[in-house]
């Protein structure tokens, strides 16, 4: 089974990911009515889970299949996601040490960026 679609998120629908090059990494994930809040729109924390969950398998693959951590995640609201959008989030790894990852990325539909995140992930021994 797709390891997006265990655990967790196998409950927000899943998310399709891929690698495209050594430091970016791209996601996927459609909205669904259960994606959104009280105004129609994409919740706020179902976009920072899917960031996270999105940025933390990038920290994953890059760390050489090696448990990561989130430390911290910090994601701004940029427009709304609606329902149908299929979200696409780039990834991009700005840099890696013995024990941390910091990532960047940035949540689009077919018409503008959604959100922006950043975050550090802790590789785990």
């Amino acid at each position: 089974m797709d390891e997006s679609k265990k655990g967790f998120m196998k409950h927000l629908g899943g998310l399709n990911f891929r690698k495209i090059e050594e430091n970016n990494f791209e996601f996927s994930v459609e909205i669904k009515e259960m994606h959104l809040n009280t105004g129609g729109i994409a919740h706020g924390g179902f976009l920072a889970t899917i960031a996270d969950a999105g940025m933390g398998t990038a920290a994953h693959m890059i760390s050489e299949n090696k448990r990561c951590v989130t430390i911290n995640l910090e994601i701004k609201f940029l427009s709304a996601g609606k329902l149908g959008d299929d979200l696409i989030g780039k990834v991009q790894i700005l840099k890696k040490t013995k024990t941390l990852i910091f990532i960047n990325c940035i949540m689009s539909n077919s018409k503008e960026i959604v959100s922006s995140a950043s975050g550090t992930w802790k590789i785990l021994n």
